[in-house]
């Protein structure tokens, strides 16, 4: 037996290693693209501007140590040491921390009442520490001041949003500026191919989309290893080759010299630094689609030393070839083997936008469960990881927007400056071989007269900036780190000098970057920040306008009692059949179900009030998701069922889960006979099929008084077999789904702010959702819509 146990156990440790290893192979291909297609442009974007290069090899040395550090404090310290371990049940990003948040104090405005659902096991899954002081005190300042709720509410959204944005620029950008590359051999090739040409990769790439995290990874990770070996390579032959005193560069003391020398223009040049850790933050974000133990196995064992490698070998050809600053990337390749690194160059490029990408759909999936954005189609692509998931909605929304950016932010001096960008272009070119420099150039083409202004006319010329679009990845890495601080002290509970010292080291080394990028707000950096408040402003109604709503229907309710005392004035009649009335609220009657009733005064011979709860968890296991108690006596043939579910968990189709609820409804029959007194449901409580009873906020199932009618009226025995098959021929019968179709509107003493936000943003936004039917999967033939108007 003991054998056979250690064998056992050998199997199960082979097939963790197997699937450990598997997943880090297919986190190249999804998650390391855009930060592994860094080095193409870093030392161009940070000496682009006032910072140039003197005759001293100090300068390159300085940029490549601030490289070296940023990478090893960034991605390695804080994210791959810290940040994953704060995942959410496996689930990582913005939202993951502020779920937790949620989970652990009353900081969160989004999720229902922990102690309506603290026996799931997910919500006490982790270690538990001890409450301390700091942690208690932050928690009663949260409770205690709506408005800090608020604050780190907007917080958390405008994180999200840049992630968002993110996935809108990242794309056009790196997919454009590896097309531009063809313009190295091609000079001449016209603008608009080659805008056509990025065009039609971006459609491709976004239909790739369908097929899943799985098929991607494993289609884009052989593009990345060979992308990342080439230029770890091309690195160590060029620190051999040119100088081997770059590693001397790794030592901190260059980052002083550096600053200490460039001044000002040091600070500035810290916009271009920034872009070696962008695709950083997708590490957390798309933890979901892996595992913590495959990102780091991944990063720290291959990503991280390979990137190392390129950097010092960029800045030891650097060192030697100060005049190739525009194009040492490319120049540092040995021509043998350029165009092999060229194409593969290419597609790493294209790539490094599925990383992006991946982290859009888990984060507007936590946001949809959460009710921070419209309802969309959730695909989860794969049965083994919960987490990857494809959205078409979005994916088609992110692909137009791309495109637009393309089209829209091409480089417009080349309209303007055609002839000179032309010359510029073939100068490039030219410079990757030996050939005439670029005065002679104007003097052959143009004669000597034009010589002198061409000059003046490219001196002028700035290349296009690059780093503008690295401010939305600064602020998502400074919204984590703020986050980190609240985790670190109210969920692990540990010494708040622990969270200060984290703050401090990450956040004023982001904060440091922060303000480095807002200097290139007028050169680009305004196009994120207006994408993250329309995207922002977007979440932030959808999220009021559904609270709105939520809390109209708990202020209308009817108590049954009420409702069945108008039974004989409105001449109720009971109808063949199960009706499963859908609503938001716990207790009472739905205010669209007694504006049915009071109109049309008939309903099913059983009725289930069905409440569909979003929790604050990524997965509600299947036991423990279902809670179902009786309303009022045995002879009403009423029942409430709330169904819990984490913002990662797939909706089943409707046949499935009316076959699951039925059987849900007969297990709590046959444990209401089994346990002789209801199954220990008192007062306002329901019973969780499966596992022990547990209160549930304002839930109204039997009270001790109805009990004691149900024992006059003899239902414990033979009534209960009785009322099973009556629920089963009800079944034969058919089933309905009744819902609202609800239209909320402004109230007319409302301020013209709120009737903007609820009559028009919030209609639009509603009109042009899934509407809940179809995202529910409820068949159309047996769907009734109650029509409604709720005055918020």
């Amino acid at each position: 037996m003991d054998l056979e146990s250690g064998s056992r156990n050998r199997e199960s440790r082979l097939k963790l290693y197997k699937s450990t290893l598997c997943l880090a192979y297919q986190s190249l291909g999804v998650v390391y693209g855009d930060l592994s297609t860094s080095p193409i442009y870093v030392y161009k974007s940070t000496f682009l501007g006032k910072l140039s290069l003197h005759e001293e090899e100090d300068d390159i040395f300085g940029v490549l140590s601030l490289v070296f550090w940023t990478l090893t404090l960034i991605p390695l310290c804080k994210y791959i040491i810290f940040v994953l371990g704060a995942d959410d049940n496996g689930e990582g990003g913005t939202f993951a921390l502020y779920s937790l948040l949620c989970r652990h104090s009353k900081m969160g405005l989004l999720s229902t009442s922990r102690a309506a659902h603290e026996h799931i096991s997910a919500y006490n899954s982790g270690t538990s520490f001890k409450e301390t002081k700091t942690s208690s005190l932050l928690k009663d300042f949260f409770e205690k001041h709506h408005s800090s709720r608020i604050v780190l509410l907007l917080v958390v959204l405008l994180g999200t949003g840049m992630v968002i944005s993110d996935g809108i620029l990242t794309p056009s950008m790196s997919v454009l500026s590896a097309v531009y590359g063809i313009k190295i051999k091609v000079p001449h090739l016209h603008e608009n191919y080659t805008v056509f040409v990025a065009c039609i990769i971006l459609v491709g790439l976004f239909a790739l989309q369908h097929y899943g995290t799985h098929r991607v990874g494993f289609l884009f990770a052989p593009i990345l290893m060979s992308w990342l070996l080439c230029i770890s390579g091309v690195g160590i032959y060029n620190i051999i080759h040119w100088n081997p005193r770059v590693f001397s560069a790794l030592s901190p003391y260059y980052v002083y010299n550096f600053f200490k020398r460039a001044g000002k223009d040091g600070w500035s040049s810290l916009g271009g630094i920034v872009l070696c850790i962008t695709g950083a933050e997708a590490m957390f974000a798309d933890l979901g689609h892996f595992s913590q133990l495959s990102i780091r196995m991944a990063f720290t064992g291959f990503v991280y030393p390979c990137l190392v490698l390129a950097y010092m070998g960029e800045a030891a050809y650097l060192s030697k070839n100060k005049n190739d600053l525009q194009s040492s990337f490319y120049k540092a390749i040995p021509e043998v083997i350029f165009w092999p690194v060229f194409i593969i160059a290419t597609l790493a490029t294209v790539v490094g936008s599925q990383a992006i990408i991946s982290a859009t759909f888990s984060i507007i999936s936590q946001c949809r469960a959460l009710r921070c954005f419209p309802r969309v189609k959730i695909i989860h692509t794969s049965s083994h990881i919960h987490g990857q998931i494809y959205i078409p909605e979005i994916n088609w929304i992110l692909m137009v927007l791309c495109l637009a950016v393309v089209v829209g932010f091409r480089d417009t001096d080349m309209i303007g400056n055609a002839y000179v960008l032309v010359l510029i272009n073939m100068s490039y070119s030219l410079s990757m071989s030996s050939g005439p420099s670029i005065d002679e150039l104007f003097r052959l083409m143009q004669g000597e007269s034009w010589a002198g202004l061409a000059r003046t006319n490219v001196q002028r010329y700035e290349y296009p900036d690059d780093t503008w679009f690295s401010l939305a990845v600064i602020t998502v890495m400074f919204v984590t780190t703020c986050l980190m601080f609240l985790v670190i002290v109210t969920v692990w509970k540990r010494n708040i000098l622990v969270a200060s010292l984290f703050v401090i080291t990450f956040g004023s080394l982001e904060l440091l970057y922060f303000s480095a990028c807002l200097a290139k707000v007028n050169k680009g950096g305004w196009v994120p920040l207006l994408l993250s408040l329309i995207i922002l402003s977007t979440m932030s109604i959808w999220h009021y306008g559904t609270s709105k709503k939520h809390s109209f229907e708990l202020q209308n309710k009817v108590r049954l009692g009420r409702l069945l005392s108008l039974g004989p004035s409105l001449g109720i009649s009971r109808v063949p059949g199960i009706g499963l009335i859908y609503s938001n609220v716990v207790s009472g009657v739905p205010p669209m179900f007694t504006h049915f009733v009071t109109n049309f005064p008939a309903f099913h011979q059983i009725l289930i009030f069905v409440t569909l709860e979003s929790l604050a968890i990524p997965k509600v296991p299947s036991s423990e998701r279902f809670l179902v108690g009786r309303v009022g006596l045995p002879e009403f043939r009423l029942f409430r069922c709330v169904v819990r579910y984490g913002y990662k968990d797939a909706r089943r189709d409707s046949y499935d889960f009316e076959s699951q609820l039925i059987e849900k409804v007969i297990e709590f029959l046959k444990r209401e006979i089994d346990e002789g007194g209801g199954c220990g449901i008192h007062g306002e409580e329901l019973a969780v099929i499966g596992q022990v009873s547990s209160r549930v906020m304002d839930a109204v199932a039997v009270t001790p008084e109805n009990r004691a009618e149900q024992k006059k009226v003899g239902f414990y025995g033979m009534g209960m077999n009785e009322e099973v098959k009556e629920l089963m021929e009800s079944r034969e019968a058919g089933l309905v789904y009744m819902m609202g179709n609800t239209c909320v509107v402004a109230s007319d003493s409302s301020s013209y702010v709120k009737k903007f936000a609820i009559d028009i943003v919030y209609g639009f936004l509603r009109r042009n959702s899934r509407p809940p039917a179809i995202a529910l999967g409820i068949p159309h033939p047996s769907l009734v819509e109650v029509g409604m108007v709720y005055q918020v």
